[in-house]
């Protein structure tokens, strides 16, 4: 990502957005990270499964892993890494699944990780999907030599 105020970009190798806006987007020593989930490059979902009758599984767990796992692909692309974001928002279907959420977030993060909002929402732009994050991370600019 070049290191310009303002820059923006759509990560290679990871799901495209379901719209037209880019992944990430510097602003000065901030890197603001689109909302994220557990949706692979293929379209699949980690977290989801459909057995062959058509019932369908759903597991926040291995939802939240893979989210905060792509908020680190993302943050990988400028040369950051979640030990700097500074401010996440999560977004839940359900608050029946912030418990597992939580013990999940406690596995990436502590009381010194980066500040966390989290609501409930009424869906997702996926049936499949439990749970999306936003965050900033702080990613102060290198010095041009």
């Amino acid at each position: 990502m070049a290191e310009t105020s303002g820059s923006a970009r759509v990560v290679p190798g990871t799901a495209t957005p379901r719209g037209r806006f880019p992944h990430v987007r510097r602003a000065g020593d901030l890197v603001y990270l689109s909302g994220t989930s557990s949706r692979r490059p293929d379209n699949t979902f980690v977290g989801a499964a459909v057995d062959p009758l058509g019932t369908t599984s759903l597991d926040i767990r291995a939802q939240t892993r893979a989210v905060i796992e792509n908020l680190g692909a993302l943050l990988a692309e400028v040369g950051a890494g979640l030990a700097d974001l500074v401010d996440v928002t999560a977004y839940l279907v359900s608050m029946n699944d912030f418990g597992g959420y939580n013990e999940v977030w406690a596995e990436f993060f502590d009381e010194t990780g980066p500040t966390r909002t989290t609501v409930a929402v009424h869906q997702l732009p996926h049936p499949l999907l439990l749970i999306e994050m936003q965050a900033v991370a702080y990613v102060p600019r290198r010095a041009e030599p």
